[in-house]
Parts: structure tokens; C-alpha cells; sequence
């Protein structure tokens, strides 16, 4: 696939702040799904103002389906749709209204049957008439989607979007989500919810202090950086953890019932087998063995762990 991003030696100085983006280089295929992950103030935000035109750059250049977001801008924004963190829509309007201001706002022509198709999509078709005001929080976030969605946008940015939205919500937008990929669009993604990320991105990016650490396929970087924890119950308790096995890194749970140890799955020999050998020898019986792989949550902390956030 042909890249519909591309983003090249992109930085952002705030006059009287940090750097919020160093040197930043990166490209994004059509019909990928990519979260970027990063603690709070790492520069993730400026990186998607930059490609919406919402921000300019101090650096470098920025393309989105081969037009240049400064000299061929209204080009570029046609294909972009962005929902933001914050919910700011207007209080006394109707839902679907502010869903046709939008589409308007990109020079669109009227397509009623679309937007339909979008609103139901997301579960308002039946608030269409209804004020924005009176929308629960989840509702009013709901509405943001089909804002970013009115013109039929060939990119989407997610900046953040299922915060305050409850589980179930969560679910059905993720499923518009996985629609909208199916339907060729690139979606950009951040998101606190790291398992969602996990599950659903193609590509992982991590941001931190405005440097860009990493961009790897999720199921690469899991296996490039996860680990996996092996806990073997045991018939008898053990009342200390024998010297041996506390040596190579085995720990014993406080009821004596379960021993662990945490081995790279990217290794020609974990020790498990040894590790077996030595239980069996010294008579400790083994009830049941199983293992766990690490989180991306686990992951993405160890890659940012002790790296101070100074970047907007």
C-alpha cells in the first residue's frame, strides 16, 4: 500500500516552552490502524495538530495524500477528519444540524443519506432532532465522531476518544472503528486504554519528551519487548524459596503455593526445562504450570520508565 501519511524531520519550539516535537519522522499506509502511545504533555497531541493544519510546524514537512499541509492545505484538510479530547459543541443545536455545519464548513455539498448512514452507525439516528445539551457525555463524544465523519474523510484522528465514554459505548464505537478500516479509511489514533491499542492498532508508535522511540507492528513489538511470566503451582507449600532457584530469579508466593519466573520469549533456551529438572530433583512436586504474557501496558511503562515528561 501506498503511504497516505508521511511525515519528515517534523519539529514544534514553543516560543516560551519545551520542544514538543524533535526531528519526528514517520509514515502511515493507507487503511492502517496506528495508535500512538506516550505519557501526558509527550508531544502526541501537537503531532496530530500539526498534520490538521491546527498547529505550525517549527520544522520540517508534513504530506497527507501527496499534498504538503502548508502549500496545498485545503487539499490536504479535505481528507482529514479529527476528533479531538475535548467536547465543545454547540449547546443548543441538534445533533444533526451540527453534523450538516460541518460537512458544510469542507465545502461538501448536501448528503443526507450519508450522514444517516453515519449517525446510525454510531447509535444517534434517534437523537438526530435532539439539542446537544441534552446528550449524555458519551452521546456528545458520539456526536464528535460523526462531526469528523460528515465529508467522508479519507484519514481520522482518535485524539483520546473514548475518554469518559462507559464499556458499552466503547465497544460499539471500536466496532465503527474496525468498519471504517474495513472501508479503507486510515485511522491515527491515542488512547489511555492501552489493551484497546493493543487489540486493535496495526502499527504501535511511542512518543515521549517529543521524541518518536519507536514505530513497530504491534505483534513485532510485543514480541520484541514483551515477556512472559511462568507460574508453577505447587501440591505442597515450600516454606522458603531453596537457594538455587532464588538465584536464577525464581520467586515464591507468600502462601509458599506458587513459585514464578519471568523469561524472554526471544531466547533459544528459557530454562524452563532445566527449571522442571531442578523441581523434580529436589522432590517438589508440580500441581499445574502456566504462563502469561506481558501487557502492552507493561511494555509501554518499561519504554518510558524514568524518562522525565517535559514536552507539551
Amino acid at each position: 500500500m501506498s503511504a497516505i501519511i508521511e511525515v519528515d524531520h517534523l519539529s514544534k519550539q514553543y516560543p516560551r516552552g519545551p520542544k514538543a516535537l524533535n526531528d519526528v519522522s514517520l509514515s502511515i499506509d493507507e487503511g492502517e490502524i496506528v495508535a500512538m502511545l506516550g505519557p501526558n504533555g509527550a508531544g502526541k497531541t501537537t503531532l496530530i495538530s500539526i498534520i490538521c493544519g491546527l498547529v505550525v510546524p517549527t520544522g520540517g514537512t508534513v504530506r497527507v495524500g501527496g499534498h504538503d499541509i502548508r502549500d496545498d492545505w485545503r487539499a490536504a484538510r479535505k481528507l482529514i477528519g479529527l476528533v479531538p479530547q475535548e467536547i465543545t459543541l454547540e449547546p443548543f443545536e441538534t445533533v444533526l444540524n451540527t453534523v450538516r455545519f460541518t460537512r458544510g464548513l469542507y465545502g461538501a455539498p448536501p448528503d443526507d443519506a450519508y450522514l444517516e448512514r453515519v449517525l446510525r452507525s454510531l447509535s444517534l439516528w434517534d437523537k438526530r432532532n435532539a439539542a446537544t445539551r441534552e446528550l449524555s457525555g458519551g452521546m456528545k463524544r458520539r456526536v464528535l465522531i460523526a462531526k469528523a465523519l460528515s465529508h467522508n474523510p479519507k484519514v481520522l484522528f482518535l485524539d483520546e476518544p473514548t475518554a469518559g465514554v462507559d464499556v458499552a459505548l466503547r465497544r460499539e464505537m471500536w466496532q465503527v472503528v474496525d468498519q471504517l478500516r474495513r472501508d479503507g479509511v486510515t485511522i491515527i489514533l491515542t488512547t489511555h486504554y492501552l489493551e484497546e491499542a493493543e487489540e486493535m492498532a496495526d502499527r504501535i508508535g511511542v512518543i515521549n519528551r517529543g521524541n518518536l522511540l519507536l514505530m513497530k507492528p504491534t505483534a513485532e513489538l510485543m514480541g520484541e519487548f514483551g515477556k512472559k511470566h511462568l507460574t508453577i503451582s505447587l501440591y505442597e507449600p515450600l516454606a522458603a524459596c531453596p537457594p538455587e532457584l532464588a538465584e536464577r530469579g525464581i520467586t515464591l508466593s507468600a502462601d509458599g503455593l506458587r513459585l514464578g519466573y519471568d523469561y524472554d520469549t526471544r531466547s533459544d533456551r528459557t530454562g524452563i526445562a532445566n527449571l522442571l529438572a531442578d523441581l523434580a530433583r529436589l522432590g517438589i512436586q508440580v500441581r499445574d504450570v502456566a504462563t502469561k504474557q506481558s501487557s502492552l501496558e507493561e511494555v509501554f511503562m518499561a519504554l518510558v520508565a524514568d524518562k522525565p515528561e517535559d514536552a507539551a
